[in-house]
């Protein structure tokens, strides 16, 4: 792998878990889906920071979490903050590969940024075990609409164009439809698929940009105009920051055998 697709994996953990207050607040609701007893194992699909991997822990005191994402700088964050019962280790989720299988899967606002959901299933299939269930929740079809439609403005300066050319092509917002097909492909049953819009302000507009909506924008600048990328957002954007997103839930189960 060259070091720039290695840099795109890359994220700014320590900001990431301080700002991520509206993930956290998603993730309730699909935790609940899970009807945990308390004594599964359960894979953190996309466990970031480890900030909603611990409300995880918290509905598990006799079983446990295999947290896996694929940024190295997230899993040491992780790592640093939650107990030694949970188990995390870097991976694309396209080559996850696990020693047992597990009870449950979780994910929550990470299927988006993985192109290629086809495989993506085919893998969290193969590692639950026969009857075990997958609850998940990430951008779906018309996530952001408002406000991708805004930066574009922003993407056609002249001073970024040439550089964020593109762009829209490294997210994956799929529709309801589509993805109850490829869990039917990859093996899954009971799938249902909806949307959910949530409207949200995060509380500290500039560093969630930074750190979340615009991440991948700013790894395509120089350096020099990572700072007049972000300002000409916010200077565009009408304030207060008003994100429209739209999730996708995923629940599916792996038949049993």
């Amino acid at each position: 792998m060259s070091p720039d697709a290695e840099q795109h994996r890359e994220w700014d953990a320590d900001t990431y878990d301080r700002v991520s207050d509206i993930q956290e607040d998603w993730s309730r609701a699909v935790i609940d889906r899970l009807d945990l007893k308390g004594d599964e194992t359960v894979l953190d699909a996309g466990c970031g920071s480890g900030r909603v991997t611990r409300l995880l822990l918290e509905r598990l005191p006799e079983g446990r979490v295999i947290g896996v994402d694929v940024s190295k700088s997230m899993i040491d964050k992780a790592r640093e903050t939650l107990p030694e019962m949970t188990e995390f280790f870097a991976s694309d989720l396209l080559d996850l590969q696990l020693d047992e299988a597990v009870d449950a899967v979780f994910s929550n606002a990470t299927f988006h940024w993985i192109l290629d959901h086809r495989t993506l299933f085919e893998r969290l299939h193969a590692a639950l075990r026969p009857g075990g269930r997958m609850e998940a929740q990430c951008g779906g079809i018309g996530n952001l609409d408002e406000f991708l439609n805004s930066l574009e403005n922003v993407n056609g300066d002249e001073r970024f164009a040439p550089y964020v050319r593109g762009i829209a092509n490294t997210w994956n917002f799929a529709s309801p439809g589509d993805t109850e097909l490829r869990l039917t492909l990859a093996g899954f049953v009971d799938e249902r698929c909806w949307l959910e819009e949530r409207i949200e302000k995060p509380r500290e507009p500039r560093e969630f940009l930074r750190t979340v909506c615009v991440r991948q924008h700013l790894e395509r600048l120089p350096e020099k105009l990572r700072g007049p990328y972000l300002d000409a957002v916010l200077e565009y954007i009408p304030r207060p920051l008003t994100l429209d997103y739209m999730r996708l839930n995923i629940s599916a189960r792996r038949p049993e055998a």
